[in-house]
């Protein structure tokens, strides 16, 4: 109770209720919840273009502030080349990132996504040690 006295001093908050369950803020119907990413811009764009032409769509969905992860499995090498080089171009207009989270696919984002860790490559080899009763990896 003291918490609640000293919540009201530094607040307009008549009353402070602590009687919620974590739960309440999860139940969200889908149909809710594709509303309210409607509203703000924050989707998830799964995409596989199959022509440079398609890139524009790509830099559309991040003008409107969505994360788009893009996969390069369906384009020729040469468009896959011209696809990134315009995103990459994309994203740095706009203050995003690009990363690369596996073989030609790539995730973009807008400056509202804060991305946290890091997807090590294939060919990236763990640091070996000089104890020799360690694996050979």
């Amino acid at each position: 109770m003291a918490f609640g006295k000293i919540k009201k001093l530094f607040s307009d908050e008549e009353e402070y209720d602590n009687n919620y369950s974590e739960d309440e803020f999860y139940n969200v119907s889908e149909e809710e919840a594709l509303k309210e990413a409607d509203k703000t811009g924050n989707k998830m764009i799964l995409l596989e273009p199959r022509a440079y032409s398609e890139s524009q769509q790509i830099a559309d969905h991040l003008k409107n502030r969505n994360s788009v992860v893009v996969n390069l499995k369906r384009v020729t090498s040469a468009q896959a080349k011209r696809i990134i080089d315009f995103l990459s171009g994309c994203v740095y207009s706009i203050g995003g990132t690009m990363q690369k989270i596996g073989v030609g696919i790539y995730l973009c984002t807008p400056k509202n996504v804060n991305i946290q860790g890091k997807i090590s490559d294939d060919n990236e080899k763990p640091a070996k040690s000089n104890n020799e009763d360690e694996l050979d990896w």
